[in-house]
Order: C-alpha cells, then structure tokens, then sequence
C-alpha cells in the first residue's frame, strides 16, 4: 500500500506561483507513474499532469501546457507540480495519483491510477 500526502496549495492572485509537491510512503515510488488531477467545485476530476518513472516523459492536459511543470525527486519520494501563470479557472482541489502498473504510455485516465492522496486546495483569484 501506497499513501500519498499532498501540501504547498493556498490562496494566490492571478499571475503568481505555486509549487504542489507529493510525499509518498514505501519502497516502490520510484517504478509507479505519478500524475496530478484537480477537481472544481461542481466539476467531474480531471487530468492535469503525468510522469514516467524516471523523468524522463512527461505528459500535460491542454489547459496547463506552458504554464505547469511536472517533476519527481525518487530519493526523496517526493513529486512536484511547478504552477506559473495561475489563472482563476485554476481554482481546485489537486490531487496527486500513481499507477503501479509498469506501464510504457503515460495515461490521463482517472481509473487507472490506484492510489490518491486527500488533496490540497488552490484557490486563484482575480
């Protein structure tokens, strides 16, 4: 079992940073796929960002290309999302997610990942 315990979100103006990270606990971090995923109020989870094991793929939703980098640290456990640019539509709950499958194509599909963490509030204004 996996526990993933997400930080670093809060209240920022429009055009500021933020940087998400994700602790993860056991042995085996470093072989799952990571991603982030973030949940509006009155919205359905969405995909934001995806990690392969080693860094070396990453994937982005449309909406945060350019803007949101993905990245891990398997020393430390730890993954990251580098927010730039925020926008109010950015405003959610992020989750972070990994896929214990040893997959070679980086997924956006909300059912394969099997293990979440509770989630960190990001609130963007105006």
């Amino acid at each position: 079992q996996v526990q993933l315990v997400e930080s670093g979100g809060g209240l920022v103006q429009a055009g500021a940073s933020l940087r998400l990270s994700c602790a993860a606990s056991g042995r085996t971090f470093s072989t799952y796929i990571m991603a982030w995923f973030r949940q509006a109020p009155g919205k359905e989870r969405e995909f934001v960002a995806a990690i392969n094991w080693n860094g070396g793929r990453t994937d982005y939703a449309d909406s945060v290309k350019g803007r949101f980098t993905i990245s891990r640290d398997n020393t430390k456990n730890t993954e990251y999302l580098q927010m730039n640019s925020l926008k109010p539509e950015d405003t959610a709950v992020y989750y972070c997610a990994a896929d214990r499958n040893r997959r070679v194509v980086l997924t956006s599909n909300i059912n394969e990942y099997d293990y979440w963490g509770q989630g960190t509030q990001v609130t963007v204004s105006s």
